[in-house]
């Protein structure tokens, strides 16, 4: 069965000015999903929010599905901080945090919230299958981690 798309405008270009206004803004224009992109200056080189961020979604009374995306080493307290924050999902990257992937992964479930593994674009797919039975999606990364407003990378499709 093929799911439908599923939109999830990036956060990352809103005007944290009027974050709550933004985010409700993208719902009511047909959205899905928010996504946050979670950025440490350490797994790649930009530093984005935290969870106090989805937290404040959730004061200003959104409601939506969040799915944050921890391109962050470590991982270990994020999780924990943006579950408590309202996640709806976290994902991570493969390439982060090897020995810990596991672990990451059911903290991720325990804490209810989805699990989600994101693949760098020149990752070969079949390196997630090992995890498979822990997550709930695969975000296929079109663009290297790090900056907005790359360029498409055509051959993520495939």
């Amino acid at each position: 069965m093929k799911q439908p798309p599923i939109i999830a405008p990036s956060l990352l270009s809103a005007d944290f000015a009027k974050f709550g206004e933004e985010a409700q803004a993208v719902i009511t224009a047909g959205a899905h999903w928010l996504h946050f992109d979670v950025m440490d200056n350490h797994f790649v080189p930009n530093l984005s929010f935290g969870a106090m961020f989805c937290k404040a979604l959730r004061n200003y009374g959104v409601t939506a599905f969040i799915d944050v995306h921890l391109m962050v080493d470590p991982i270990g307290s994020l999780i924990t901080d943006f579950a408590k924050a309202g996640a709806s999902s976290i994902t991570i990257h493969l390439e982060s945090d090897q020995e810990n992937l596991t672990t990451n992964l059911l903290k991720i479930k325990s804490l209810g919230c989805k699990a989600g593994l994101a693949l760098n674009p020149d990752t070969d797919i079949h390196q997630i299958t090992p995890w498979l039975e822990h997550i709930d999606m695969v975000l296929v990364m079109s663009v290297y981690p790090g900056f907005g407003g790359q360029k498409f990378i055509e051959h993520s499709i495939d």
